[in-house]
């Protein structure tokens, strides 16, 4: 899965830096941009995740939805490569359906819920009308896996440092409106040991999105 990923971003990035051809020569990016975009985060499964709640890894409900929004300013441009920072929020919740429960086989409904603020610094490539980019940034993350009808533990309210990192591209159809694509991971730092559960894992999701982009 994550090589298949990997591909993808690269072909978006490849195609996004394409010259316009014989159209006039679009001028550079702009100063800013702000972008919104709807997410499927791959929380996926982990034994280790579901042992720190007192779950089977089976009771994990794997993918949801969500949103992501944020906004970048471009400071400098190096030949080829435009620089900017920038900072997000990301949003995702599971299960899509109805989760993993089954009563006749013990599984319970879980749901999953993730908030993280990060921030980010970019390396852009292209120019005006399209542009890829690579990006990484640190924040922090609220990562909560709750049975349904059962408190929350400490753990699912604790921000836990965050490293994100991944790619994409945004393709301006209009002067200001463009259509947007990334590809993200975010690496969520491990958490305490909560009573007589074991510590809750450093772990990876997986953040695929797509949307629009505002300059």
């Amino acid at each position: 899965m994550n090589r298949a990923v990997a591909l993808l971003a690269a072909a978006i990035c490849l195609a996004a830096g394409r010259p316009a051809g014989a159209q006039d020569a679009p001028g550079p990016i702009g100063l800013f941009v702000v972008d919104l975009h709807g997410v499927v985060p791959r929380f996926g499964g982990d034994a280790a995740l579901a042992e720190s709640r007192g779950l089977t890894e089976a009771e994990l409900p794997g993918s949801g939805l969500g949103v992501t929004a944020g906004g970048s300013l471009y400071f400098a441009r190096l030949r080829a490569v435009t620089f900017g920072v920038g900072a997000g929020v990301m949003l995702g919740r599971t299960p899509i359906f109805s989760g993993q429960s089954d009563p006749a086989l013990g599984l319970r409904a879980v749901t999953e819920t993730i908030r993280s603020l990060s921030s980010e610094l970019s390396l852009n490539f292209g120019n005006a009308s399209g542009w890829s980019y690579l990006s990484g940034g640190v924040g922090v993350s609220r990562w909560a896996v709750v049975p349904d009808g059962v408190a929350k533990l400490p753990i699912d309210d604790q921000s836990r440092k965050t490293i994100n990192y991944g790619g994409g591209a945004r393709w301006f159809a209009r002067k200001r409106l463009a259509f947007s694509l990334d590809v993200r991971f975010y690496e969520v730092a491990a958490g305490a040991p909560q009573l007589t559960l074991p510590a809750s894992p450093r772990s990876k999701l997986l953040v695929i999105g797509a949307g629009i982009s505002v300059r």
